[in-house]
């Protein structure tokens, strides 16, 4: 603007010629004579020259600049530039290509951006995000997967990838696992908390299941084992909204730079193991962060070291181990079932709902937030961890589940029901271990006759069974009293193909 009051001053007073004023001014001959033709166009007093600010002289002699349109070119459709937008890998160069395809006179790209950015401000204003220091913590799932091959089968696998970015800084880290499920989502923060070197105070997460159950607006509820790893780092957990990618669009710059620089480097090589593949994602990450942003002159690892580093909150002295959570009720046996184990509690929990959290070796039951058993994980079908201590004593609660009372119960239908129930706890480790299945042959006898269960039950002793599903299929196929019988073809008598017993003598 100093440059176009001067011009235009020594034109108006001193009327010299553009080529002269060019060089007074060092300004191109061309530049000089547009400042003037603008002046001359009579848009502009030399006392408005005088009195205007800048803005209100450059918007008078530039008008094109301040509305944007030309009168003679045809507009793009901003609506529909702004929808081809959303699409996956649809840019701006390839739509103005397009609009100049279909318009060869139409607006230069740098003009059809700057009018797209003029309308687009009209139809949404959007706050900008101002991150502090060791705050935040953003993380999503990249779109693009990449390929794993078994070096055995040749089965090919689709690896996901984890992108973690800090919030002041933008550093970033990026893994690929197995899947989006709860062990890999959960591994992949613990790992991308020991490359950051420390935990933030607020983790946002996208409203995936392996983080969120339920995506309400307002109140979402977390999946419990991501908020026990969030305890465990002394963090919280705060969910993205639910289509609003806006809220993590940290995350979403660190996506497009993951898929640009890192994936689409690797999309000719071949990996054949998961190890092989981080391996090779760890080398560009390395890269990535130490790009320099151009408008700020720093790398993103630069500002890590300067912002985030010393702000983030040091790490626990153990890592997190994954934990799984379920509710379960507590027998009369005064054991849980989990995934076909049985483990025990104190007798007294009889009864109630407790809550337990097992780990791949450890099964924790935990009743009104307090511990109350502890045992070692069971993988085989079937198989009971039972601690003496929670066994009932002379003093249990409840007196009348006693082995005795429940034979005695078995012998009301006969006597093979009362001797099925007294095998059934004799082959338990203990009893009162056999306590489930006898109250649930009990339950099944109680819509059918006596006699049909006397006959079930002297089945099932001969076959030696002691399940209730055997049970329960004995009377639905009613082959209790079935006898297995020995089938004698005896020919006829009198046939003309029958010779008979007087041919032999």
């Amino acid at each position: 603007m100093r440059h176009i009051r001067r011009i235009i001053g020594l034109h108006v007073t001193s009327g010299l010629s553009v080529r002269l004023i060019s060089r007074a001014l060092s300004v191109p001959p061309s530049t000089v004579a547009d400042y003037i033709r603008r002046f001359r166009a009579g848009v502009l007093s030399p006392s408005d020259i005088r009195n205007l600010n800048d803005r209100q002289v450059y918007a008078a002699l530039f008008p094109e600049q301040g509305k944007g349109h030309l009168p003679g070119k045809p507009l793009p459709d901003f609506s529909l530039i702004h929808r081809e937008l959303r699409r996956k890998h649809v840019t701006r160069l390839l739509l103005w290509e397009e609009y100049r395809e279909q318009h060869p006179g139409g607006y230069g790209y740098t003009q059809f951006c700057e009018l797209y950015r003029q309308w687009s401000q009209k139809i949404s204003v959007s706050m900008r995000q101002v991150h502090r220091a060791g705050e935040k913590l953003f993380v999503d799932y990249s779109g693009l997967t990449m390929e794993i091959i078994d070096p055995v089968t040749g089965e090919i696998s689709r690896a996901e990838i984890l992108v973690a970015c800090l919030g002041a800084s933008g550093y970033t880290y990026a893994e690929a696992s197995n899947s989006q499920k709860k062990e890999n989502f959960l591994a992949s923060h613990r790992r991308a908390f020991e490359f950051f070197g420390g935990v933030p105070e607020v983790i946002v997460p996208d409203n995936l299941k392996s983080a969120v159950t339920d995506a309400n607006w307002y109140d979402p509820d977390l999946n419990e084992s991501y908020k026990d790893m969030a305890e465990h780092y002394g963090a919280v957990i705060l969910p993205a909204r639910p289509a609003r990618p806006k809220d993590k669009a940290k995350v979403e710059l660190s996506v497009k730079l993951v898929q640009r620089w890192i994936l689409a480097r690797l999309r000719h090589r071949q990996f054949f193991s998961l190890a092989e593949l981080n391996a090779a994602i760890r080398d560009l990450l390395h890269d990535l962060n130490r790009r320099v942003i151009k408008y700020l002159g720093k790398s993103r690892h630069e500002l890590y070291l300067e912002l985030d580093q010393p702000a983030l909150k040091p790490l626990p002295r153990h890592p997190y181990i994954y934990r799984a959570f379920k509710e379960c009720r507590v027998n009369i046996d005064y054991h849980i079932q989990l995934e076909k184990a049985f483990y025990s509690v104190p007798y007294q929990l009889t009864g109630r709902v407790v809550t337990v959290r097992y780990s791949e070796t450890t099964v924790e039951v935990y009743h009104e937030h307090t511990r109350v058993a502890v045992h070692r994980r069971l993988y085989r079908r079937g198989s009971y961890s039972t601690h003496k201590e929670h066994m009932a004593s002379a003093h249990r609660a409840y007196a009348e589940w006693t082995p005795s009372r429940i034979i005695g119960w078995g012998k009301s239908y006969g006597p093979q029901t009362g001797a099925l129930m007294e095998k059934i706890l004799q082959v338990k480790p203990h009893p009162e271990m056999g306590f489930r299945s006898c109250m649930g042959i009990l339950r099944q006898a109680k819509n059918h006759d006596p006699g049909e269960i006397e006959a079930a039950s002297l089945r099932m002793l001969e076959l030696g069974l002691c399940r209730v599903k055997h049970f329960k299929a004995i009377l639905t196929n009613k082959t209790g009293n079935a006898v297995e019988t020995a089938t004698v073809l005896v020919p006829e008598s009198h046939h003309e193909n029958v010779r008979g017993q007087a041919y032999y003598e």
